[in-house]
């Protein structure tokens, strides 16, 4: 799986958001609410779709299907001026990510997880885990459940080894 880590300078998104769980996903719904609206979003700076996630600290340590984060579909803007009715604003901290390229059909994405928390990440001792939103960049290569849809995982991580570079 092809992956590589960036610096992510902040960035301000308008959507929509829900709370859900992995056991009552609601990701239709959002995005089925969302998507009509987006023309009416000002001051984008690109075509891609944000599928932001919000976990608490320690979601994962201690996770069940059953525990509750939030979820968003949104845009980038340039600003937060004249945000459609029933929409409201994020800001992405900037910060360090894993970005990890998917390939497939978007149902097969929590495979994908898996191998970034199951494998990936424990592998790699000298980073680990931050409190900060993970998203999923869907670009132009996005074809939902086509097997030849691309999207981008990113991953918020820390270095917390006394190296100034990660090396995987």
């Amino acid at each position: 799986m092809q992956q590589r880590i960036e610096e992510l300078l902040e960035k301000k998104l308008v959507g929509k958001r829900i709370k859900m769980s992995f056991s009552d996903n609601k990701t239709f719904n959002l995005w089925h609410s969302f998507l009509p609206r987006l023309k009416e979003i000002k001051n984008k700076t690109g075509s891609e779709l944000y599928s932001v996630e919000i976990y608490c600290d320690g979601f994962f340590s201690k996770f069940t299907p059953e525990q509750q984060f939030e979820k968003w579909a949104a845009v980038e803007v340039n600003s937060f001026e004249s945000v459609p009715n029933e929409m409201e604003t994020i800001t992405l901290q900037g910060g360090l990510y894993a970005v990890f390229l998917h390939k497939g059909p978007a149902s097969t994405v929590p495979l994908t997880y898996q191998y970034i928390l199951g494998i990936w990440l424990p592998q790699n001792s000298n980073i680990m885990l931050d409190n900060r939103p993970h998203f999923a960049l869907m670009g132009n290569k996005y074809k939902n459940e086509d097997p030849n849809s691309e999207e981008e995982i990113w991953i918020p991580i820390k270095n917390i080894s006394n190296h100034p570079k990660i090396i995987n």
